[in-house]
């Protein structure tokens, strides 16, 4: 067993929760699982350009202290508003205030001690496969997360919006985050997830969400990662799709040395769409990873997937799009579009899209393309006396903000804000 699985597994007996809710037995299960199928190796397929050797040599603290912050000094974002730091929800930094009646927001944590096994029957999903091992931990140690719900016919006009701080402290810690958010018939509502770093750390975050969006329900979900540059970030999004939801989503993957989204979406309902994109912003030595698996079920459903990638320095980013239609699914719509610029000859991208068809009456196209910025835009903006440094950082703006476009105007602007600052620190 690797150092990292001793730490994780040690850890296990120390949570608080660990047999609330009935999942007692599940919990167990799930760690058994874990420590039998083992950390991926770059043998597996899904896991073939990233490497765990490094992490898997590291320990962490699975119960560390908790991390008091200043709210004056963290500037954070508007009510309603739900807090963690390390793991851990922060009441004093939180503010429910706004919610308006059929919302109900609640750290997972207040849930296991309150809720009935059935309402947490989500917790209890299995991940079987020997590659989900992170799932599998997440299963057996998550006690913390977000639990939000939103009542049919419910419009929530304010965003929502949920901030993860890593902080220093005095070891590194690993914790498990699990989320639920369901929509119900018809309900709307926007979502901002805040991953964010007031100082240098090195902890670990394994999340897990789950989305559900009911007939008619419209999701709106921004996702800002922008981490310590040593933490280390594990996600994996499972979202189910009914009939005629809409579910619109952007990932500004930012920050952290090592990170890895898995984003997995069944678009079960018919008349169900996704529109999925994301920005790989890679500088100094840091790791990206993302993999999309879209599972097109039912008849006259969507996707339409846009990603961009900037590799710089010594940095790695990683891209695989899957969009499997299956048999049955006439009259999908699915489009994948992929395109990165590398602006460092040390800087690696790999980019795979992946498109297969099961069914008739399809539209679909996928592609994928790797470069460098065009010498002819860059000679003009010089030419009209734009120094270097300022026409580089106006090209790779523009070709990152084409993507924004897949939120309404005031998440566009917070996605513009976190991306800028970010672009200065490319070479």
């Amino acid at each position: 067993m690797t150092p990292l699985l001793e730490s994780l597994a040690a850890g296990f007996d120390a949570l608080a929760l660990r047999d609330a809710g009935g999942l007692a037995a599940a919990r167990r299960a799930a760690l058994a699982q874990a420590l039998e199928s083992g950390l991926p190796t770059l043998r597996q397929e899904r896991w073939k350009y990233t490497s765990l050797r490094a992490l898997e040599r590291r320990r962490f603290a699975v119960d560390g202290a908790p991390v008091a912050l200043d709210a004056g000094a963290l500037a954070l974002p508007a009510a309603p508003r739900l807090t963690f730091v390390n793991g851990r929800f922060a009441a004093a930094l939180s503010d429910f205030s706004g919610l308006p009646d059929g919302v109900s927001l609640r750290p997972l944590s207040q849930a296991l001690r309150e809720d009935s096994p059935q309402a947490l029957a989500f917790l209890a999903r299995r991940f079987d496969a020997r590659d989900e091992v992170f799932a599998q931990l997440n299963g057996a140690l998550a006690e913390e997360g977000v639990v939000l719900r939103v009542a049919a016919g419910v419009a929530v006009e304010a965003p929502l919006h949920l901030v993860f701080i890593g902080a220093p402290a005095p070891e590194d810690a690993a914790w498990a985050l699990r989320h639920l958010i369901e929509l119900g018939e018809g309900a709307r509502l926007c979502v901002v997830e805040h991953q964010r770093a007031p100082g240098a750390h090195a902890h670990l975050c394994n999340a897990l969400t789950q989305v559900r969006i009911e007939p008619h329900a419209e999701l709106g979900h921004l996702r800002i990662q922008a981490e310590a540059a040593s933490a280390t970030h594990f996600l994996r999004t499972e979202a189910v799709l009914a009939e005629k939801s809409t579910y619109r989503r952007l990932d500004l993957e930012l920050g952290a040395a090592l990170s890895r989204h898995e984003l997995n979406v069944g678009l079960h309902g018919e008349g169900a769409r996704l529109h999925a994109n994301g920005v790989l912003l890679g500088d100094g030595r840091r790791h990206l990873d993302t993999r999309l698996g879209i599972r097109h079920v039912a008849r006259d459903t969507s996707c339409l997937l846009e990603w961009r990638g900037l590799g710089a320095q010594r940095s790695r980013a990683v891209f695989h799009g899957g969009i499997l239609i299956q048999a049955g699914a006439d009259g999908t719509d699915a489009r994948l579009s992929n395109k990165n610029l590398l602006l460092s000859d040390e800087a690696e991208i790999d980019t795979q899209p992946v498109l297969e068809i099961h069914a008739d009456e399809v539209q679909a196209a996928h592609g994928a393309t790797v470069g460098s910025l065009d010498d002819t835009a860059l000679f003009y903006l010089r030419s009209r006396g734009i120094p270097q440094a300022q026409a580089h950082r106006m090209l790779t703006a523009a070709f990152c903000r084409e993507v924004l476009s897949v939120l309404d105007a005031p998440l566009r602007s917070t996605a513009e804000a976190a991306l800028d600052g970010c672009l200065d620190t490319l070479a």
